[in-house]
């Protein structure tokens, strides 16, 4: 079955974050998605507040960026989150925006080679092994969490060049793709995924893609995907974005799905007019119609 979602965006305020999801909690939504856009809400905290007010919604962060992180920190703030609610936490992590970075001062000179030292430390210590190692960014000295994670848990990476997607392949437990990604770039991403899973001699393991659907309904659906689409100079992309009633987004989501992705997360309009009326579209008008 395919896996449905929505997204808070950050540019909602988050004192509004509470009541949504309880409302994704109550409605049936499988999957609520936060952001840790700079300078906006922090990932972890919100998500821990997320999980902490509901009961069986999985909440995702997509993406903790990783120039801004110590992967000791990730590691102790993901296992927290795992042991408090098993089964529930989704973390991604990523490159982060490098303009962004570059406004923090943390912006790497090789954003690949730190996001696979993170990956392989972030991995290993989620596992319970102690871990040393001396990378060019990530230094561990006989580390190893007291309270790690009960079971397995997987670990995501946003990614969209070929390098980043075959790393995702060899490095990670599953990829998160933007909204910028049609069914097409979703089946090219496979691709290169499968080729670092080969690589890496993972093939045999499971790897979830994750993809943002950028989503419109109501009188004025259109004109706002199309006007977010020409902000994000996506507007000439075919097939990306959906528009319309329930059953125009149910086949947008079968579509990519049919491309390769295992989870669908449905990502509104950054001037959505009603994210709670979002969310009960997503769980109860369209989840009924996806496979």
């Amino acid at each position: 079955m395919t896996g449905l979602g929505a997204v808070f965006r950050p540019q909602l305020p988050p004192e509004r974050l509470r009541a949504l999801a309880r409302l994704a909690d109550e409605s049936g939504l499988e999957e609520l998605w936060l952001w840790e856009d700079c300078f906006r809400e922090g990932g972890i905290s919100t998500a821990a507040a997320a999980l902490a007010w509901t009961e069986r919604v999985r909440i995702g962060v997509g993406l903790l960026p990783v120039p801004l992180r110590n992967v000791a920190i990730t590691a102790m703030e993901a296992a927290t989150l795992h042991r408090m609610f098993p089964g529930r936490p989704v973390l991604g992590i990523g490159h982060g925006v490098q303009d962004w970075m570059g406004q923090v001062g943390a912006r790497a000179e090789s954003p690949l080679t730190l996001l696979r030292e993170h990956l392989d430390a972030l991995r290993a210590l989620l596992r319970g092994e102690r871990v040393t190692t001396r990378g060019r960014y990530v230094s561990l000295d006989d580390v190893a969490l007291d309270w790690p994670p009960e079971g397995p848990v997987e670990v995501l990476t946003g990614a969209t060049g070929p390098r980043t997607l075959r790393l995702a392949g060899g490095s990670a437990d599953g990829t998160v793709l933007t909204a910028g990604t049609p069914p097409e770039g979703v089946r090219r991403a496979r691709g290169l995924i499968e080729e670092g899973r080969q690589e890496a001699g993972r093939t045999g393991e499971p790897h979830r893609v994750v993809v943002y659907l950028l989503t419109a309904t109501g009188p004025d659906a259109f004109a706002r995907l199309r006007a977010e689409l020409t902000e994000e100079g996506l507007a000439d992309v075919p097939d990306l974005g959906v528009a319309g009633d329930a059953e125009a987004v149910a086949k947008a989501v079968q579509r990519l799905a049919d491309a390769g992705a295992d989870t669908v997360v449905l990502q509104p309009t950054a001037d959505e007019p009603d994210p709670e009326g979002f969310v009960r579209f997503t769980a109860r008008e369209v989840r009924p119609l996806v496979p």
